[in-house]
Order: structure tokens, then sequence, then C-alpha cells
């Protein structure tokens, strides 16, 4: 495959939208819609056999759920690698601070049409404190949660959100 022109037809502070033209190998024209946005981190806080997890509000699906802790620099990445990006995420969504943080892999959250990866990090010997949260996170809560409540509430529809889903996939690998 080849791309022929690519133009960005969309510009914000957390992504670009471009459009590419592109050539298959043979030789037939096509067209793909492209999100491009930076790796984020997400973090699985561990402890007593059970996680500690967020639950906000998410305005593109219009509906609360409950994730890891998870976020990004932006797209003007500025602020360290990915292991300081889940040790700041975690302190900023949930206060705790972890002794030891342990990378479990890299996935990529829709590739279909998205540049976006994220690393998963295993964080423990959890310390709690007080969330230092953005704007944007204000009804955030945060709770901790046993393995089999976990379990109900993926079956119940509580947790939907696919990286944190993926993510502890990579844990049970471990």
């Amino acid at each position: 495959m080849e791309q022929v022109s690519s133009r960005v037809v969309y510009r914000n502070p957390w992504m670009t939208v471009r459009e590419d033209e592109i050539r298959r190998a043979d030789g037939s024209p096509g067209i793909f819609g492209v999100v491009e946005k930076p790796d984020f981190a997400l973090v699985l806080p561990r402890t007593r056999e059970g996680f500690w997890m967020v639950e906000q509000f998410r305005y593109p699906v219009g509906r609360r759920a409950w994730e890891f802790p998870q976020g990004g620099w932006g797209m003007e990445a500025t602020g360290g690698d990915q292991a300081d990006l889940a040790r700041h995420e975690l302190a900023e969504e949930t206060g705790l601070r972890a002794a030891s943080m342990v990378h479990l892999g890299h996935l990529y959250e829709a590739y279909g049409y998205s540049t976006q990866g994220f690393d998963v990090y295993l964080a423990t010997g959890l310390e709690e404190g007080e969330p230092d949260r953005e704007a944007s996170e204000q009804d955030m809560i945060h709770r901790w949660f046993s393995d089999a409540e976990i379990t109900a509430m993926i079956r119940t529809g509580q947790i939907v959100d696919a990286p944190s889903l993926a993510a502890l996939t990579l844990f049970t690998l471990t």
C-alpha cells in the first residue's frame, strides 16, 4: 500500500485528523481517515488481591464507567518518558504513589483508524495520598475493588473501557 497524498482536515490540542489517499498493491485507489494522538500510559494499581480503579463521565459515549488510571502528555509532549507518565497519572487521578512500576507491554487503542498506542504498567507497593485532578477530571472518583468484584463488573457492563480490559489480559498472562 502506498500513500499518494495526505491532508490535515482537523487539529486541536489533543489530536490531528488527516485524510490519506492511497494506492493498493493492485493499483486501485483508496482513502483512509487517520486520527493521530500521542501514546498514553495505563496503570494497574494492584494491592490485596484487587485493583484501584477510577470512574468518570466519558462525554463521547454519554455515560460513566470504571476504568484504570490512564492518560497522556498531550500533542506537545514535554513531560518525560512513559514510566514517568504512568506515575504522574496514578498520583493525579488516585493520589496513590507506587514503590514499584513494572512495564507489562505496549498495545494499540484502535489501529484501524488511529496511531495511538499505550503502555501498560503494574503498580505495587502503593501508598495513599490526595489526588490532584485536572479540571476535566473533577467528577472522577476512585475506589479499590477485589478481583471477584472486577470480574462481576465486566460481566455487568460497568467496565467497558477496551484498554482497561486489554491491560487486565496482559496482567493475567504475567
